[in-house]
């Protein structure tokens, strides 16, 4: 029976961007080998956990809402966008249920973001650099990333990729500071902007990407890596036992 992975809608009033954003994310997966759960982001918390219980692990997408900056201390510049309340609670019980059971977890864009504030680091509310790291969703390689030696990303890069690795990109925001046992895992390296985090722990698979590897699937073999690698851990996920589960660090208000 395949694996069951968890994505909750990617945002909770924009249908026009679901319907364009999420099938990519669930093709990939599917592609992958994996089965999926979505989550609707309009449902009692008590109906989430019971999608959960069924779940081996939990991709966090992207989506045209920003990270509300007072959850990482900070007031909203004018160049940040408003966020999407619903989704941020859904996204936080997926991450809790995830870190207390070791579910892998693989976030993207605004997912990345997400996670990093989650995990109490911040972000850069607009980027403001020569890298145009917004230049539509149709340029599949906008920059290149420099990899981090010894990561586990590092470890997905096919032999043919080594060295020149080009992402795709659609964000204004990125990660300031990475949060609780993130290690920066991939830059770009005309502006130094994390492209990549990961959990800093080799027996839980926790990757956030800032580019959109759903959407490259087909093209690149680091995207389908990426895919693979995850659904791979969710298929070895094994419930830990209680005295085992670790609660994770409580997000800030």
């Amino acid at each position: 029976m395949p694996v069951c992975i968890a994505i909750p809608e990617p945002t909770s009033t924009d249908a026009e961007y679901n319907g364009r954003a999420l099938p990519q994310y669930v093709q990939a997966l599917e592609a992958a080998g994996a089965t999926v759960q979505v989550v609707p982001l309009n449902e009692p918390q008590e109906r989430v956990a019971r999608m959960l219980s069924g779940v081996q692990g939990i991709l966090l997408p992207g989506s045209r809402f920003d990270v509300d900056p007072e959850r990482y201390g900070e007031k909203p510049i004018p160049e940040c966008g408003e966020a999407d309340a619903a989704r941020t609670a859904v996204d936080e019980l997926l991450l809790q249920d995830a870190f207390n059971l070791k579910k892998p977890i693989l976030a993207i864009c605004h997912g990345a973001q997400t996670l990093n504030v989650w995990r109490n680091g911040s972000l850069i509310q607009d980027l403001k650099t020569p890298v145009n790291h917004r230049p539509g969703r149709d340029v599949v390689k906008a920059h290149p990333v420099q990899i981090a030696r010894s990561s586990r990303l590092s470890d997905l890069v096919p032999e043919d990729e080594q060295g020149h690795i080009q992402v795709n990109s659609s964000h204004h925001q990125a990660i300031r500071v990475p949060g609780d046992k993130l290690l920066v895992s991939a830059v770009s390296p005309g502006d130094g902007v994390i492209e990549a985090v990961e959990l800093d722990a080799p027996e839980h698979f926790v990757v956030a990407v800032q580019w959109h590897p759903e959407r490259t699937y087909e093209e690149s073999g680091l995207s389908r890596a990426l895919f693979g690698a995850f659904v791979e851990s969710a298929e070895a996920w094994q419930p830990p036992r209680i005295e085992e589960s670790v609660r994770a660090p409580v997000p800030k208000a």
